[in-house]
């Protein structure tokens, strides 16, 4: 069989498999049962249902029915909320499916509400700890799963508030300006946590981290997409130079292509020393996210250049066995899935040959797997499933219907990934 007719049953399998929030309630889950959570819960399957019934694949009602039990109970504010838990992450699948004017509109309105004044309440702590200039930021102030660069995607997503979108920008300008901590000169988003998000003994002196989904990947890509749709502010082409800066001077030149660290200590800043790597190229951290940012830069900067070396680095890391075989699951944030939709996102903007070839052989290892035993793998396994987004069934179900339908997506649900 072809392999986009199999990834589109395999998506549907799945997305069967998903129809009900009722035939899954009480399955035993990693994450356990967590309706309002993007990455792990009803959001993310909502997800999928809205994208496979934009696109007459299926019926809107599961949709429906899963954007119902995400909200059951009202939706969850305050300091634990972002992009992939509580009120923003119903509005970003709320938008994804108003797919005609007057849709949802009232509890977007409201959620619309919610949500700007949780983001203003982060911009003034995050103003407030710079203007102290003594202490260095949490991962969860600027990265793209709970802090402002999240958000920020769900604004662009959005498209209702260009103020507060300009708002962010600027925080996000501010914050990749050098500070100096213990008399030592520091990129601005410089952690003193770990990796974790939280204090570590292994990391005494914090660290810098690189990636897309908690490190300053995150803020380049927000930056660079808002720059593509013409929203700048004071600094950002200033911003965008030092974050680059930053990730040339510890891009690695290896056997296998480009590749840069997840994350830099104290110690290895002093030594110039990267740590070993290449490691696994995914989305999350690695050279797929890495070179995605830099390929969405260059286009919104004119760096042909740039571009041609993203792509290019993209190109050695999905064409690499070791790096390949470092992928050890189907998930979005760090398996093929992932892979192959980054892949096809980065192929249909490339001015370098080669990148669409690659996906076939990154998604073999779904696509050649009977659907029954895939769903039964990634929905009930012994140790538990995951039904979410981003590591979980609906997340790869999503990236087989894009393979199957080879175009961009009708509901706009990987801009949480700030990709495209």
């Amino acid at each position: 069989m072809e392999q986009r007719e199999t990834a589109r049953r395999t998506a549907a399998a799945i997305a069967d498999r998903l129809a009900s929030p009722e035939d899954l309630r009480g399955t035993a889950l990693k994450q356990g049962w967590w309706p309002q959570s993007l990455a792990h819960g009803a959001v993310g399957v909502a997800l999928l249902h809205i994208e496979r019934a934009r696109a007459e694949e299926g019926p809107w009602q599961r949709a429906h029915d899963w954007l119902a039990c995400a909200a059951a109970g009202g939706a969850v504010g305050g300091p634990d909320a972002h992009l992939y838990y509580g009120a923003p992450a119903l509005a970003f699948a709320l938008h994804s499916a108003a797919d005609r004017p007057g849709r949802y509109a009232r509890a977007l309105a409201t959620l619309d509400t919610h949500v700007a004044a949780l983001i203003r309440q982060r911009l003034q702590a995050a103003h407030a700890r710079m203007d102290r200039g003594r202490e260095l930021p949490e991962l969860a102030e600027f990265d793209t799963i709970r802090g402002l660069s999240g958000l920020g995607a769900l604004l662009l997503h959005r498209d209702t508030d260009p103020t507060l979108v300009e708002d962010v920008l600027t925080y996000l300008v501010r914050l990749t300006e050098p500070v100096k901590y213990d008399g030592e000169a520091l990129p601005g988003w410089w952690s003193h946590l770990g990796p974790s998000g939280k204090r570590s003994p292994d990391y005494p002196e914090g660290h810098g981290n690189n990636g897309v989904a908690h490190g300053i990947g995150g803020p380049l890509a927000m930056l660079a997409l808002a720059a593509r749709r013409g929203i700048t502010v004071g600094g950002h082409e200033e911003a965008i130079k030092r974050i680059l800066s930053w990730l040339d001077g510890w891009q690695q030149d290896g056997e296998a292509g480009p590749w840069w660290p997840y994350w830099i200590t104290r110690d290895r800043l002093r030594t110039g020393e990267p740590g070993p790597g290449p490691s696994r190229p995914s989305w999350c951290y690695g050279t797929a996210g890495f070179a995605r940012a830099q390929q969405l830069t260059a286009m919104a900067t004119g760096d042909h250049d740039r571009q041609r070396r993203a792509e290019t680095a993209l190109l050695r890391a999905m064409t690499d066995p070791g790096q390949r075989a470092a992928i050890v699951d189907l998930s979005l944030c760090h398996g093929f899935a992932g892979l192959a939709h980054i892949t096809q996102r980065a192929a249909a903007d490339a001015i370098t040959p080669g990148l669409a070839e690659c996906l076939p052989e990154l998604l073999a290892p779904i696509t050649d797997t009977a659907p029954e035993r895939l769903v039964s793998t990634l929905c009930g396994p012994a140790d538990g499933g995951d039904i979410g987004l981003l590591e979980g069934a609906a997340g790869t179900a999503l990236a087989l219907h894009a393979f199957s339908v080879g175009g961009p997506a009708l509901s706009g649900w990987d801009t949480c990934f700030l990709i495209g």
